[in-house]
């Protein structure tokens, strides 16, 4: 096996041939021929890609592997680890993308003599993107008579409590990446402030984000960024970078906080500033933003307009992630793009960007951080409104933002519930409160962001401006009900032989894959009625009953100065209160009435016959179907992706809110057919789901595999009934300490001719509709009990 070269685990060869791992252990022990280990341990061996690939083509199991797939290979299996080869790709993706010319010239040269060029190619294109590799941010502080924030204009000297001289705006000379010109490629020195002379400058301790590879570290990476050119050649190098990316997060969920698209572009929007009129985007005065705690740099992503991006990450590789995401975010070689200011540290004690005054401040803080520094930063100019305690680190980071907000400026930060209403953060709470710098709690449903089993709370921060009068009220908002309210409810249940109530699901009770209850968790948010209910509260600051409420300050500061919305927010009754259970009650008779119409009948037993079986996959071998696997997530997807949960339940495929970034292309996700069957494939409940002309265009969500049976061979409901047995999910699922994976290929069907088939798939199609009848009563009698229940409690409703 040649030295370097790509390795890949029995997992990797289970993905790369469609199969489970189980196959792949049954080949090693089947076929003398099978590659040998090259690396990892006895208890998990990594085999050569190269060899692996070969194997499979000439065993029929795999015609080609796909691109994208290889390249992934490559990544994961590289010597160095995926993310210094994440780091790589990503350097060459740049210069493939800003400098096509150079590449192609490099690319025709031998692997080593292309692994000495490419960090002189790099390093001009990286230092063109984010700065010299041994500069650390260059920081220049407006004079008074000429210094002019692009948004606001000049703020009043000694405003700020660092000591900073006040600027209305500290930009860097390096020139940080315009949110326009990541969505343009286009570099944006135009919309700068012209003629603003440097009264100051200073170094911040931060050196760039990305350090250019040397030639020793690109030999084993040569044959992995030679494929990754391919790959952008299709796909374009930001849509590659994402894909891979997005890859090893998937593949490291624990090593990972994510937030959410969703909840990015929401957070964004609260902190955007009032349209500037008909103005073109292009048009708009540039904006700078800040996130101190960048992570994976979804929230800068997230920002529309002409901005100036800033980003602190203490994680030095994330860091780098970050600013090549960020960088290559900007499709097409328009010439080069400022690059993003990504720096390295960690924000509370070795702030990269003292002398920021931004526009904005978007930030997901870790949260409960007890080394977060509280005994070396006692005397932080930062801590204007108190020294946080040491379990508050949550207030340390809402005081910093503040720290680096321009008068006026906004901030949006993700926070725990807890942090509004512990004890020990009363007197900060309180100072926010009396000067006016807190302007609303808004209160998110559990599922939101992780941890996923929590409301999480996001805080709108305004940095107070001298001489204009605090604030006197606070918007307190909550939506956690919304998303928890029942799907609609249908008029009447569905008419025996049809659809189950437009779902055509098959579905049964269990657990999700992460130990959630099926019809939990985050997939079943409503984010399109989030998102509205959040802008309109935030945007009009008006009272709606059991939604928003402008509370008075001096109604809050008492001896908690507990800020959380469900405290002072009363939750809206189910069913619309006392005048809405009577609607209620009328539409759960009508579909009790029909669900008695829908009762099987009395099961006759079946003699002692012995039907011959075959299997899924053998059935897929003779063409009889296809097998899918599911990719698509909500939101990263341009249209609705069915999900594990919308399987369990019977529900409609979740519709997700716009994307911020570039939707998935569309040879990306499996996209539904009628007559198709889904299964999850995580879980220990039975569940089959067949599509119905409502839910054919959406995408298979992850966890799911998809069976496309050949009308002709197969019926679709015959096919979804017998994939529901109890014992066949057995036989055919292996079992972890913590979950169980179902191989789809192992599942067992009876051989019967179609007009067979058929006569079983109408009894299988008649049970899916009583089970979605009794599915629609439980919800309707749920709302009943519990308005009931609230009424009579709140004495809206007389016993």
């Amino acid at each position: 096996m040649p030295e370097n070269a790509t390795e890949v685990t029995a997992a990797g060869i289970a993905r790369l041939a469609g199969v489970g791992r189980a196959a792949v252990s049954n080949w090693r022990r089947r076929h003398a021929d099978f590659p040998q280990p090259v690396g990892g341990t006895g208890t998990s061996p990594s085999f050569a890609l190269s060899e692996v690939e070969q194997w499979l083509r000439d065993q029929g199991k795999l015609a080609e592997v796909p691109l994208r797939e290889r390249v992934w290979q490559e990544v994961a299996g590289h010597p160095a680890g995926a993310v210094r080869a994440l780091i790589h790709t990503g350097c060459a993706l740049l210069l493939v993308r800003d400098r096509p010319t150079t590449w192609l010239e490099l690319a025709a040269a031998p692997d080593e003599r292309m692994a000495e060029l490419l960090p002189h190619a790099m390093e001009h294109v990286l230092t063109a993107r984010f700065g010299p590799a041994s500069a650390g941010l260059l920081t220049a502080r407006p004079s008074e008579s000429a210094g002019a924030h692009p948004t606001s204009g000049p703020g009043p000297a000694g405003a700020h409590s660092t000591g900073r001289p006040e600027a209305a705006g500290v930009h860097p000379v390096d020139g940080p990446m315009t949110a326009a010109g990541r969505a343009a490629g286009t570099p944006e020195y135009a919309d700068l402030p012209a003629a603003v002379p440097p009264r100051t400058t200073s170094r911040t301790s931060g050196a760039r984000a990305v350090h250019t590879p040397t030639a020793p570290d690109l030999v084993p990476s040569v044959p992995l960024l030679r494929a990754a050119a391919e790959l952008a050649a299709g796909i374009g190098a930001g849509q590659a970078f994402a894909f891979l990316l997005g890859r090893q997060l998937d593949a490291n969920p624990r090593q990972y906080t994510l937030t959410p698209p969703h909840l990015a572009e929401l957070m964004a929007e609260l902190a955007e500033p009032p349209a500037s009129g008909d103005r073109p985007t292009r048009e708009q005065p540039v904006r700078s933003v800040l996130d101190p705690a960048a992570g994976t740099g979804a929230l800068l992503r997230a920002v529309h307009g002409p901005a100036l991006l800033y980003a602190q990450e203490a994680d030095p590789d994330l860091a780098a992630l970050t600013a090549l995401r960020l960088a290559l975010d900007a499709e097409g070689p328009h010439g080069p793009a400022p690059g993003p200011a990504v720096r390295t540290g960690d924000t509370l004690r070795a702030d990269a960007f003292p002398e920021l005054a931004a526009d904005t401040v978007l930030c997901h803080p870790p949260f409960n951080e007890r080394n977060w520094g509280h005994d070396e930063l006692a005397y932080d100019p930062r801590w204007e409104y108190g020294l946080p305690a040491r379990t508050e680190s949550e207030l340390a980071w809402v005081q910093h933002v503040l720290a680096r907000l321009r008068d006026g400026g906004t901030a949006v930060l993700l926070m725990p519930p807890a942090a509004a209403s512990r004890r020990s953060g009363r007197r900060i709470r309180a100072g926010l409160l009396r000067r006016g710098a807190l302007r609303a709690v808004i209160a998110l449903p559990a599922g939101a962001a992780p941890p996923y089993g929590i409301p999480l709370h996001l805080w709108v921060l305004r940095r107070p401006e001298p001489g204009v009068r605090p604030a006197a009220d606070l918007l307190l908002a909550d939506t956690a009900g919304l998303p928890g309210a029942p799907a609609p409810v249908p008029e009447a249940a569905p008419t025996p032989g049809g659809p189950a109530g437009g779902a055509a699901a098959v579905a049964g009770t269990g657990r999700t894959g992460t130990g959630r209850t099926a019809g939990g968790g985050r997939e079943r948010l409503d984010w399109p009625a989030v998102r509205a209910a959040v802008l309109d509260a935030w945007r009009d600051r008006a009272d709606v009953e059991g939604v928003s409420r402008v509370v008075p300050v001096v109604d809050l500061l008492d001896d908690d100065v507990d800020l959380a919305p469900a405290r002072h927010l009363p939750r809206a009754a189910p069913g619309g209160g006392a005048s809405g259970l009577g609607e209620i009650r009328e539409k759960l008779a009508e579909t009790l009435r029909l669900t008695a119409g829908l009762v099987p009948p009395a099961a006759v037993p079946a003699g002692s016959t012995h039907l011959p079986l075959t299997t899924v996959g053998e059935l897929a071998r003779a063409g009889a179907l296809h097998l899918h696997t599911g990719t698509a997530v909500p939101g990263a997807a341009a249209g609705p992706v069915l999900t594990e949960h919308d399987v369990f339940t019977g529900s409609v495929p979740t519709a997700p809110a716009p994307p911020p970034g570039p939707v998935a292309s569309a040879d990306e996700a499996v996209l539904l057919e009628p007559g198709d069957v889904v299964v999850p494939v995580l879980g220990g409940g039975t569940a089959a789901r067949v599509v119905d002309e409502a839910t054919a265009g959406a995408a298979l969500g992850r966890n799911l595999q998809l069976l496309r049976p050949d009308p002709a061979a197969v019926d679709s409901w015959f096919l979804a009934g017998f994939l529901r047995g109890t014992a066949n999910h057995r036989q055919a699922s292996s079992y972890a300490s913590t979950a169980a994976r179902l191989d789809a290929r192992r599942l067992h069907l009876p051989r019967m001719p179609l007009a067979e088939q058929q006569r079983y798939g109408e009894r299988f199609r008649e049970l899916a509709a009583f089970e979605d009848a009794l599915r629609t009563a439980e919800r309707l009698g749920g709302l009943l009990v519990q308005g009931m229940y609230d009424g009579l409690a709140d004495g809206t409703v007389t016993p």
